[in-house]
């Protein structure tokens, strides 16, 4: 009840006004039955413009910490991500990976679209990511159609850090569906997983026009991210 609330008379129409998003593909999204909608992702705001726009109900795998934040602050996000209709997913290790897939299947077993973000976490200077074969797991087990969505954009409404959107157009764009069934039963073959996650990554990228990287984008943050930390604990000292 709360997720269309959200879309519908909340958060959507207030997204369609600092975002002014433009729809292309929308046909391409199936009018019923299990699909997964795999995106590039750029923005804090993509969980809630997909949403806002499509006319079923998609759920996101959205990563554990939005759920387990301290004090009213934490306990009010993880209220609205639940209520938005977002899963939490620990992303520390193999064992987490395998949890998000049984997660996700269990949303295409009911029939419903799944949202995924091959990458695995958020560009942090807009390019566009290697993806992670967790996409293509789900994909060929459940033997349903993956669709391309590229986000434009919304990096530079809301590029990470930034809290506040500013208002900028965005482009919100579906390709068509992508079929995998000459893959079926052969979702433990590590090179048919990749080869099935590149394919969904390089259509990504036809339809975002992006930089792409072929490097998982989580190794190429991690030393950025420690010395920004490192900048933070040691601030340098004034010169005198």
């Amino acid at each position: 009840m709360f997720y269309y609330l959200l879309k519908y008379v909340v958060l959507g129409p207030l997204l369609r006004v600092v975002f002014r998003p433009r729809i292309e593909g929308l046909e391409h999204v199936p009018a019923s039955g299990p699909a997964i909608i795999a995106g590039n992702h750029l923005s804090f705001s993509d969980h809630f413009l997909m949403p806002a726009i499509l006319k079923r109900r998609i759920t996101f795998l959205a990563k554990a910490e939005y759920f387990t934040g301290p004090g009213v602050k934490g306990r009010l996000t993880a209220f609205f991500f639940r209520s938005a209709g977002q899963i939490p997913v620990d992303r520390s290790g193999k064992e987490a990976g395998q949890a998000a897939i049984r997660e996700g299947l269990g949303v295409l077993r009911r029939g419903e679209l799944l949202g995924i973000y091959p990458e695995g976490t958020r560009s942090h200077d807009g390019r566009l990511y290697k993806g992670k074969v967790g996409v293509a797991v789900m994909a060929l087990t459940a033997g349903v159609p993956v669709v391309p969505c590229a986000m434009i954009g919304t990096f530079e409404a809301q590029p990470p850090g930034k809290v506040v959107p500013r208002v900028h157009p965005v482009t919100i764009r579906f390709g068509e569906p992508l079929d995998f069934s000459r893959y079926a039963g052969m979702e433990r073959e590590k090179t048919v997983l990749r080869a099935v996650t590149d394919e969904i990554v390089y259509s990504i990228l036809a339809l975002s026009g992006q930089e792409y990287v072929d490097e998982y984008a989580a190794v190429v943050k991690e030393p950025q991210a420690a010395e920004q930390n490192a900048k933070r604990r040691f601030p340098r000292a004034p010169l005198s």
